[in-house]
């Protein structure tokens, strides 16, 4: 058994325990309740603990599979989450062929580029070439009505959904010295970061929150956002062994990658409110889509990665 692969299987346990601390914490609070009132503060809060034994598995088994399950693991989540956000915007029978080609050309060239290492080309396929040529494919087709919004949300919808999402398994092509084959390892940093963050900034939010950050939009607020990010540092500089950050430098990549997937999520959100759904898909049961369980890590994931590059390589 390789280092990695026992280190995989110690985030793996080790994650399991914080997942069965959040659970029983959460039944004690749950037993404590009145019987008779509903608390969906708590319901929502066991929700998504229940929701991240199921994420802890299905990643967890692919790292053990290294690079191919990483990359089929996300590649399938980028088609689940593009067709979530497509099923919410403007579309017409004339952008039938260039949906097609987003969903069967553009999403598995991303992921093959990815895959193959290719930095150059697949930070600019979809910004630029995708962005370009989708459009065009459109407006041969002759329907002028609404074209900008629907061009616009197709254009938003690959890069949330395939771009961002893609820069998860990215993170393995990145070539940092000392750091071996253990790059893998990185993603299960971000992962558990995020998420861990994303559950405590919830937690807390609800528990001391006062100042909300954008009322209207999201639940979120300021005193849980705090907690959250510090929170997220701390876990980031208790796994600074998986990376190559050290103790300060993992402190600061986990707060800054939970600050920006808190500020993302709100982002999604408002995008929600506008369509005037709560969730972008019941993919998962009471649980919403992958939209919604990925919202913090797809807005931090590009971020992380360009810091990691900028910095340690």
């Amino acid at each position: 058994m390789s280092s990695t692969t026992a280190d995989i299987l110690l985030l793996a346990l080790g994650s399991f325990g914080i997942l069965i601390a959040l659970t029983v914490l959460g039944e004690v609070l749950r037993a404590r309740q009145p019987v008779h009132e509903p608390n969906p503060m708590l319901d929502t809060y066991m929700t998504r603990v229940q929701s991240w034994w199921g994420m802890v598995a299905f990643i967890g088994i692919a790292l053990l599979m290294g690079k191919p399950g990483i990359m089929t693991l996300f590649a399938f989540a980028s088609f689940a989450a593009l067709r979530e956000f497509l099923t919410l915007t403007t579309k017409a029978q004339a952008d039938h062929l260039s949906l097609a080609l987003a969903f069967f050309v553009v999403l598995p060239l991303q992921y093959v580029f990815v895959g193959l290492g290719w930095t150059g080309l697949f930070t600019v396929f979809i910004p630029v070439y995708a962005f370009l040529l989708l459009p065009m494919i459109s407006a041969l087709r002759g329907d002028p009505k609404r074209f900008l919004v629907r061009v616009a949300e197709t254009q938003w919808a690959l890069m949330i959904a395939v771009f961002c999402v893609s820069h998860v398994p990215a993170l393995m092509s990145i070539d940092i010295d000392g750091y071996g084959d253990r790059s893998v390892l990185m993603i299960a940093f971000l992962v558990m970061v995020v998420q861990f963050g994303d559950l405590l900034e919830y937690f807390f939010g609800r528990r001391i929150g006062r100042t909300k950050i954008a009322p209207g939009l999201s639940p979120k607020t300021w005193e849980g956002l705090v907690m959250g990010v510090l929170s997220a540092m701390i876990i980031g500089a208790t796994l600074n062994w998986i990376t190559p950050f050290g103790v300060i430098g993992a402190a600061l990549m986990a707060g800054t990658a939970s600050f920006v997937g808190m500020l993302g999520s709100i982002v999604l959100a408002a995008i929600k409110r506008d369509r005037g759904v709560k969730d972008w898909s019941h993919l998962i049961p009471g649980q919403g889509g992958f939209v919604d369980q990925l919202d913090s890590v797809i807005f931090a994931a590009p971020i992380f990665y360009q810091l990691t590059v900028y910095f340690y390589t």
